[in-house]
């Protein structure tokens, strides 16, 4: 089946692309430039695109970010060090930005004659994100159902979204996906902070999975105390 890839850049969205140009028919990949500081992720994203020969897309939704206001990802608004199971995480919550993306990225998937899109939702992101759940996966395939009914039959492929992020990077290890070349950090600096929720779990995900981590982090150690203390 013809497959989209939402890619962000980040080790979930580029091991999801891999996975798909191994076991389907890789179409492109699909990122989105929301004003998000960490706009560097879609470097990767880029390169991600290159090293599997396909067309990459990025869609200007700048001004959608903006009106979105309040969150650490798009707001003049510290991002909170922690681990992702912390209530502070909720101030990187962007509010339907997944239902968003999804929308345009099913729009395009119809244009294009393709069969499926595929997001790198998982496990590890349900306690803070509500548009990663299970149960938003299953509401928002009724509800493109609906909307493209009587012209495309766009399927929502999330291989990961009841599984962890070590999940994902023992998949991605099977895979060879070079982990190095992608970007997690929130902060959006010249390497990965160590100390956002994003890079804790990335460390705690390697660990876990118990493949080495290539990245480097202004502050490898403090994702262990992060983890100790939630």
């Amino acid at each position: 089946m013809r497959t989209l890839v939402i890619c962000s850049g980040g080790l979930d969205s580029v091991t999801l692309a891999h996975k798909t140009a191994a076991e389907r028919e890789l179409g492109g990949l699909l990122s989105f430039d929301y004003g998000q500081r960490h706009v560097k992720e879609l470097d990767s994203a880029a390169a991600c695109a290159r090293r599997l020969g396909v067309p990459h897309r990025v869609v200007d939704l700048r001004s959608v970010g903006a009106a979105l206001s309040g969150s650490a990802l798009t707001d003049d608004v510290a991002v909170p060090d922690g681990h992702y199971a912390e209530e502070t995480m909720r101030i990187t919550v962007v509010p339907n930005r997944n239902a968003i993306m999804l929308a345009v990225a099913f729009g395009m998937a119809a244009a294009q004659k393709a069969g499926a899109v595929a997001a790198a939702v998982h496990g590890g992101d349900h306690f803070i994100y509500p548009d990663c759940r299970p149960g938003f996966v299953t509401a928002f395939q009724a509800m493109q159902d609906a909307a493209l009914e009587g012209y495309a039959e766009v399927r929502l492929w999330a291989p990961y979204v009841n599984g962890s992020k070590a999940d994902i990077v023992a998949d991605g290890a099977r895979l060879g996906v070079p982990f190095a070349e992608t970007w997690s950090c929130y902060k959006g600096g010249l390497r990965h902070c160590g100390r956002c929720g994003t890079c804790v779990e990335r460390r705690e995900a390697f660990h876990l999975a118990r493949v080495e981590d290539p990245t480097e982090y202004d502050d490898p150690d403090f994702w262990r105390a992060a983890v100790e203390g939630r």
